[in-house]
C-alpha cells in the first residue's frame, strides 16, 4: 500500500509539473488512467498545488475531462475533506483577508462543478452544516458555485445603465443588466436547482445565510478585527442576494411560496430581520397579485361588449382590489415587527407596502428597452454581413433570434408600463392614511427614515435607488402630511454618524441613495418652472406646519428653496472634508509613529481609524466622481 500511494504520488507530481494550457488533452488522458486505482491520492495532491497556484485552475479544470463518474464522486469528496481540514487556518496570518488556499479552493468548485455533472448535494449540506455551527467563511465557496454556475455576479461597481436595466422585467436583466450570462449557463443553473431541491436545502440555505448576518456581529469571534467582520458580513449579505435571486428565476413560484414560511413565522421562528424577511418574500407577493389579474384578463377578453377604455378602467380598479386582498394578511403579519407606538405616526399599510415593492413596479426604463431594442435591430440588420456565419441556416437562425428577441422586448415593455400604472393607481388610493399623525411632523419623518429608509437603501444598489424613488412617489402624490423639505433636511443633515457605522459595500450604496436624492434636487433647483410645477404648491413644500383656520397656507418659493439647497450642499461639503482631514490626520501619526506605537494604536481602536476611513472613501469616491 505505502508503495502504490508513492507511486501514484509521483505520478501525480510527474503531471502536475508538465500541465499547461497547451498539453490538456494528453496529460488529462494521463490523470484519467491514473484517477481508476488511486484517485483519493491523486486528487489530494491536485487539490493541493491548486490551493497553492490559483492560475493552474483552468487548465486543470480541462484536464479533468476524462473521469469516470465514480472519479467525480471521489473527487467531490476530496474537495469537501480539503475545505474541512482543521489543521488550515482560514485567515492570513498578515493581515484581516480570507486565506489564499479557499479563495483558489472555491474558485476551483465554482468552475469545475459548472463543467462537469458532478454531484452536488454534498458540497452544499457542508455548507449547510457550518452555516449552523456558525462558520461563515465557507459561504465564499457558496458564492462562487452559483456565481460560476448561474451567471448571476453581485458587484458594487454597477453602471446606471446597468441598475436601469435591473429596473425591468426579467428578460431586460438578462441583456442588459449583470445578469449577462445566465443565457450560457442553463444546464449548470438547472442541475444546481436540482441538487438544491432534492437535497431539500434551497430554503433552509436561505434561512440559514439570514439568520448568520447579525451572527457575525453579534455571535462569532469577537476577537476579530472589525475590518474582517465588515467584509464576512458585506459577503454574508451578496451571497444572501444572489442566492434569493437564483431560486427567483429558477424555482417554480408555486414550489418556492409553498416552502417559504409565512413573514410572521420568519419573524418569531426563525428570528429574521424584516429586510431579509420582505427580501425573501418579495416575488411571492407579486406572483399573487399577478394569478388573479391574469385570470381577470381572461374573463374580461371574452366580454366583447365594453370598449377599450372601459376594459382598462375595470382592468385598474379590479387591481386595486386584488392588491388590498393579498396584502391584507401582510400588513397583520406586519404590525408585531415593531412597538405600537411606532403606527400612531406611520401606518402598517405604508410600511408593508414600502418593503413590499421594487423598482420594477415604481419605475419602467424605457430608454433602455429601446437601447437593447436598437442594439438587437443593428445585429439583426449587420448579420448578412458577418463572416463568423458562413452558412445561410445559421444567419437565419440568428436573424430569428434577434428578431424574437426583440418582440418579447417590446412586450415586456409594455407589460411593465401596464403594471406600473396600476400600481401607481392604487398607491393613490392609500395615499390618505400612511400618515395619520397630523402633529410633529418631524417624529414621523424620523421613524420613517429609521424603519424603512435607512435599513433597504443599505442592502442592494438597486435598493439605494429605490429609497430615493419611493420619497419621489410620495412627494409626486401629494401625500397628507409629509414634509419633503424635512425629509431632505434629515438626509442631508449630517452623514458622518451614519458612514462610520457601515460596512464598504453599505457605504457604497448609501452614496448611490444620495446621489439619486442629489440628482431629484438639483432638477428643481436648475429650473424655476420645474419647481413651481413639482413643488411650489405641494404640500411637501408647506413652511407653516401648524396653520389655524385664520392662516393661509405658506409654500416654499423657489428662491428660498435655492438657499436650502445651498444649506445642504454646505453641510455635505463639510462632512466630505471633515473626513478627508480625519484620514490625512491618522496618516500622519502612523508616518511619525515608531513600530511599538503602531501596534499600540492598531490594538486599541482596532478598526475605528480604518474602517471609518474605509467606508468614508467609499462613500466620497462615489460622491467625488457624480
Amino acid at each position: 500500500m505505502i508503495m502504490a500511494k508513492a507511486k501514484t504520488l509521483k505520478k501525480a507530481k510527474y503531471i502536475t509539473k508538465r500541465l499547461t494550457k497547451e498539453n490538456v488533452k494528453p496529460f488529462g488522458r494521463q490523470i484519467g488512467k491514473a484517477s481508476h486505482s488511486s484517485p483519493g491520492i491523486l486528487f489530494e495532491h491536485i487539490l493541493n498545488q491548486i490551493q497553492r497556484y490559483d492560475n493552474f485552475i483552468g487548465p486543470m479544470v480541462d484536464a479533468l475531462k476524462y473521469l469516470t463518474p465514480l472519479a467525480y464522486d471521489v473527487l467531490a469528496f476530496c474537495v469537501i475533506e480539503a475545505l474541512a481540514n482543521p489543521d488550515r487556518e482560514r485567515m492570513k496570518q498578515s493581515d484581516t483577508n480570507i486565506s489564499d488556499w479557499l479563495q483558489s479552493l472555491a474558485s476551483f468548485c465554482g468552475t469545475v462543478f459548472k463543467k462537469y455533472a458532478i454531484e452536488l448535494t454534498g458540497l452544499l449540506q457542508y455548507i449547510a452544516n457550518q452555516l449552523k455551527a456558525g462558520k461563515s467563511l465557507d459561504l465564499l465557496v457558496l458564492k462562487e458555485v452559483v456565481q460560476k454556475m448561474s451567471g448571476i455576479e453581485l458587484t458594487e461597481e454597477v453602471t446606471v445603465t446597468q441598475l436601469e436595466a435591473l429596473c425591468g422585467g426579467e428578460l431586460l436583466k438578462a441583456e442588459g443588466g449583470y445578469f449577462g450570462q445566465v443565457r450560457n449557463t442553463k444546464k449548470s443553473s438547472q442541475r444546481l436547482r436540482d441538487a438544491l431541491i432534492e437535497g431539500k436545502l434551497a430554503i433552509p440555505l436561505c434561512l440559514l445565510i439570514a439568520q448568520q448576518r447579525n451572527g457575525i456581529v453579534f455571535v462569532e469571534d469577537k476577537s476579530r478585527h472589525l475590518k474582517l467582520v465588515g467584509k464576512i458580513y458585506d459577503q454574508c449579505q451578496d451571497t444572501l442576494v444572489q442566492f434569493g435571486g437564483f431560486l427567483a428565476t429558477q424555482l417554480n413560484t408555486d414550489d418556492y411560496k409553498a416552502s417559504l414560511p409565512s413573514l410572521d413565522e420568519l419573524r418569531r421562528v426563525y428570528h429574521i430581520s424584516p429586510d431579509e424577511a420582505f427580501c425573501l418574500s418579495r416575488s411571492v407577493y407579486r406572483h399573487a397579485i399577478q394569478n388573479l389579474i391574469d385570470s381577470f384578463k381572461k374573463q374580461e377578453g371574452q366580454d366583447r361588449s365594453k370598449t377599450t377604455k372601459q376594459k382598462q378602467e375595470a382592468y385598474e380598479k379590479q387591481f386595486c382590489e386584488i392588491s388590498d386582498d393579498v396584502y391584507r394578511p401582510i400588513i397583520e403579519s406586519a404590525m408585531p415587527l415593531h412597538p405600537p407606538r411606532i403606527w400612531n405616526n406611520i401606518s402598517p399599510q405604508l410600511y408593508t407596502v414600502f418593503w413590499s415593492l421594487s423598482m420594477y413596479e415604481l419605475y419602467v426604463p424605457t430608454e433602455r428597452y429601446e437601447a437593447e431594442i436598437h442594439k438587437l435591430k443593428s445585429a439583426f440588420n449587420n448579420i448578412d454581413d458577418n463572416k463568423e456565419l458562413p452558412s445561410l441556416s445559421k444567419k437565419k437562425k440568428e436573424k430569428e433570434r434577434c428578431q424574437l428577441l426583440m418582440d418579447k422586448l417590446k412586450e415586456e415593455l409594455q407589460q411593465q408600463q401596464e403594471h406600473n400604472r396600476c400600481v401607481k393607481r392604487w398607491l393613490e388610493t392609500k395615499k390618505e392614511g400612511w400618515f395619520p399623525s397630523q402633529t410633529a411632523k418631524g417624529e414621523t419623518i424620523t421613524q420613517f427614515l429609521q424603519i424603512c429608509i435607512f435599513p433597504r437603501c443599505v442592502f442592494t444598489a438597486n435598493d439605494a435607488v429605490y429609497c430615493a424613488k419611493f420619497i419621489h412617489i410620495i412627494h409626486t402624490l401629494q401625500t397628507p402630511n409629509f414634509s419633503t423639505l424635512i425629509c431632505f433636511d434629515r438626509v442631508f443633515s449630517d452623514i458622518s454618524y451614519i458612514v462610520a457605522s457601515l460596512t464598504e459595500n453599505e457605504a457604497s450604496r448609501y452614496g448611490r441613495f444620495l446621489c439619486s436624492m442629489l440628482e431629484m434636487v438639483m432638477r428643481w433647483h436648475q429650473d424655476k418652472r420645474c419647481y413651481e410645477q413639482e413643488c411650489s404648491n405641494r404640500p411637501g413644500f408647506l413652511t407653516v406646519l401648524r396653520a389655524t383656520n385664520n392662516e393661509k397656507a405658506v409654500y416654499l418659493d423657489y428662491e428660498n428653496f435655492r438657499h436650502v439647497c445651498h444649506k445642504w450642499q454646505y453641510k455635505l461639503t463639510k462632512v466630505i472634508i471633515s473626513i478627508f482631514n480625519f484620514i490625512m490626520f491618522q496618516i500622519e501619526c502612523f508616518a511619525t509613529a515608531s513600530l511599538a506605537d503602531l501596534r499600540f494604536a492598531l490594538s486599541s481602536y482596532k478598526a475605528c481609524i480604518y474602517e471609518g476611513a474605509v467606508c468614508g472613501g467609499a462613500m466620497i469616491r462615489l460622491y467625488v466622481r457624480r
